[in-house]
């Protein structure tokens, strides 16, 4: 494909290594040639680095395959996960989990991106449903509008919740990006 058709999110190979569009920016500047300024992530090593491509470099789009997998443990090798399709088990290390591991607990199923027959990536459903286990005591003059407090959740995570939620409720979080979105119902 054409560098003018790289995406966010797409997975392409530069010096022979998979590497993450995390960011692109496609620019013509006065009387110049055109360009597209792309930060990566390789996907082995995962540092982060930033290239410029001439709008009229080809560079080559990675094949992926997508699975759905189920977290069966974690211990100290990492999650341990299994196919939701062919019950094969996998073992994710902690570049594959990256930051994402920690909202990875036992029975929550997500996708993967496999490339070259080993998972590459992966995408954390959009909401999960957490107890709290330990934050300040419920204002009497808490609105839902109000200021919000620390809480931390039953898999260790400390987020930001508004001030009515107490110790023992259950709320829906975005693991994404980590944000309250409403009590549990």
């Amino acid at each position: 494909m054409k560098a003018t058709d790289i995406r966010r999110g797409h997975v392409i190979f530069f010096q022979g290594q998979p590497c993450r569009v995390m960011e692109f920016t496609h620019r013509t500047p006065g009387n110049l040639r055109a360009f597209v300024q792309a930060r990566m992530r390789n996907l082995n090593t995962g540092s982060t680095f930033e290239h410029r491509f001439s709008a009229t470099e080809f560079v080559e789009e990675a094949r992926l395959d997508t699975k759905q997998l189920q977290v069966l443990y974690r211990d100290a090798n990492g999650v341990h996960v299994m196919d939701s399709e062919t019950y094969e088990q996998y073992t994710l290390d902690a570049v594959t989990a990256g930051d994402q591991a920690q909202w990875l607990e036992s029975g929550v199923t997500f996708q993967a991106d496999w490339l070259d027959g080993r998972p590459i990536s992966i995408e954390l459903p959009s909401v999960a449903e957490l107890e709290v286990i330990e934050t300040a005591p419920v204002m009497k003059t808490a609105t839902k509008t109000a200021s919000t407090k620390p809480a931390k959740l039953s898999n260790g995570v400390t987020i930001q919740v508004p001030e009515f939620i107490s110790e023992g409720e259950r709320v829906r979080v975005n693991p994404r990006d980590g944000a309250y979105l409403e009590r549990a119902k």
